[in-house]
């Protein structure tokens, strides 16, 4: 009997972004914006392989997923006029045939999407939120939210600010004030023309309705989560949506810390022993589906009676994050190993 213990083949994960056929001809593990990546999934074991998507060549794409144990996806939901349909659909048939996907179209549709503030508003983390499926629903309840402050107006699925608003009542005059969080200089129209700037957004999907935080100005922490763990945190001044010329020119880069900083211990602990809890039983996403890579970015809220900050969600980030803190790429590495091994 052959009793010479063979070793197990290694497993391998694609990491899959978007590109061109010139992209996907000259994609590497040593370079391109994952380098960081491949090297911790080679730290501990791992293959890493570099796949480049686009619509035109979907299907060699689909044999390259097909061929790997798991695929890591960094793909935006709206990108160069393009969305993410063609694409979730390939992931879903490669998922159904037993490939690990993170995250998984399922998972985003479930936490990666605006609808996340409407449904977990009953957390701590949450709001006056209000969600409205048609434009009819918002022109009937939009201007009774106004008249006791400034609402932030988000579409459903976007990316870099595209379709949030900050929207006013004006104290003289029947116009509101909005303000598009990609512009620098908020505008004077009437609800109605602002209903059709927004009604793109009602094509597929709802709009989300959240009160402006008073101290946006003051800057927004996003917490880094490698499923269920806390991978580091991100803080920055913001322009999006602050009227204060001082305040827009305190603005800078985002600034990443490990999730060791003792600024956000606090915060750290609701996320891991708290919220995402909540967010999983809420949301029925099983703690083993949660991506190997997300963010939730917060505002401050009021001050509470201790003296404590407290934290207002403005949206988790799922189809692409990046970039991330430097200890992230180890935490993803291992959170894939854990998951990977689970196929064992």
């Amino acid at each position: 009997m052959d009793t010479e213990r063979h070793p197990s083949p290694k497993r391998t994960v694609a990491i899959l972004s978007r590109g061109d056929a010139a992209a996907r001809r000259d994609a590497t593990s040593k370079s391109g914006r994952f380098a960081d990546v491949f090297e911790a999934l080679a730290a501990i074991g791992l293959e890493g392989r570099p796949a480049i998507y686009d619509e035109s060549f979907a299907d060699a794409v689909r044999d390259e997923l097909l061929a790997v144990d798991g695929v890591l996806v960094w793909v935006n939901p709206i990108q160069d006029g393009r969305n993410r349909a063609g694409l979730d659909a390939l992931l879903r048939d490669v998922a159904a045939r037993g490939v690990w996907v993170s995250a998984h179209p399922d998972v985003i549709l479930k936490m990666g999407t605006k609808e996340v503030l409407y449904r977990t508003r009953s957390m701590g983390w949450g709001s006056d939120t209000a969600l409205y499926q048609t434009a009819e629903a918002m022109r009937a309840e939009l201007p009774a939210r106004l008249a006791a402050g400034p609402r932030v107006i988000k579409r459903n699925r976007g990316n870099g600010g595209q379709g949030v608003w900050k929207v006013e009542k004006l104290p003289t005059s029947s116009m509101i004030r909005v303000l598009d969080a990609t512009k620098d200089a908020p505008e004077e129209l009437t609800l109605e023309d602002f209903l059709r700037r927004c009604a793109e957004y009602f094509e597929d999907g709802s709009v989300i309705d959240q009160p402006f935080q008073p101290r946006l100005s003051e800057g927004v922490v996003r917490c880094y989560m490698a499923g269920d763990r806390c991978s580091g945190f991100g803080h920055h001044k913001v322009k999006a949506l602050v009227d204060s010329p001082a305040a827009r020119s305190e603005a800078g880069p985002r600034l990443y810390t490990s999730n060791a900083d003792p600024r956000f211990q606090r915060l750290r602990r609701l996320m891991e022993d708290e919220w995402t809890p909540q967010l999983t039983s809420l949301l029925d996403i099983a703690r083993d589906d949660l991506p190997a890579i997300w963010d939730a970015d917060f505002m401050l809220g009021p001050i509470k009676a201790d003296g404590s900050d407290s934290y207002v969600l403005g949206e988790i980030n799922v189809s692409s994050v990046h970039p991330y803190p430097s200890e992230a790429p180890a935490e993803i590495a291992r959170r894939v190993a854990d998951r990977l091994q689970l196929k064992l």
